[in-house]
């Protein structure tokens, strides 16, 4: 070890370059939430749980965006069943009520009597 060591030409901040539209930051997260982001990414098979975060993050604030009509559409359409299927009805032409079968009485033929 040197006894003395200059850094008149070094430079304070992290040694790799941040991309362009990026910035670090230190935040505090609750240990389960952090959790979870590591879990969601180790079931996806790899990645950063800090970019499934900022994916989180900016989710968020689109949705915080929306109109409202947008978001009652999305809330109706993700919560509500989905409708049935309707036979399509044919105009002039008449529909013959079934009877149920289970409902009828069985009928005894003339001859058995």
């Amino acid at each position: 070890m040197k006894a003395e060591y200059d850094f008149s030409a070094g430079r304070r901040g992290a040694v790799d370059p941040l991309p362009r539209g990026k910035t670090r930051i230190t935040i505090r997260i609750d240990r389960e939430v952090l959790d979870w982001f590591r879990a969601a990414v180790h079931a996806a098979g790899g990645g950063s749980y800090q970019t499934l975060i900022n994916d989180a993050l900016c989710d968020h604030v689109a949705r915080q965006a929306e109109p409202l009509e947008d978001v009652l559409r999305r809330v109706l359409r993700e919560e509500l069943p989905k409708p049935r299927v309707m036979k399509k009805v044919v105009p002039g032409k008449k529909r013959v009520a079934r009877p149920n079968k289970e409902l009828q009485r069985p009928v005894r033929s003339a001859s058995r009597r």
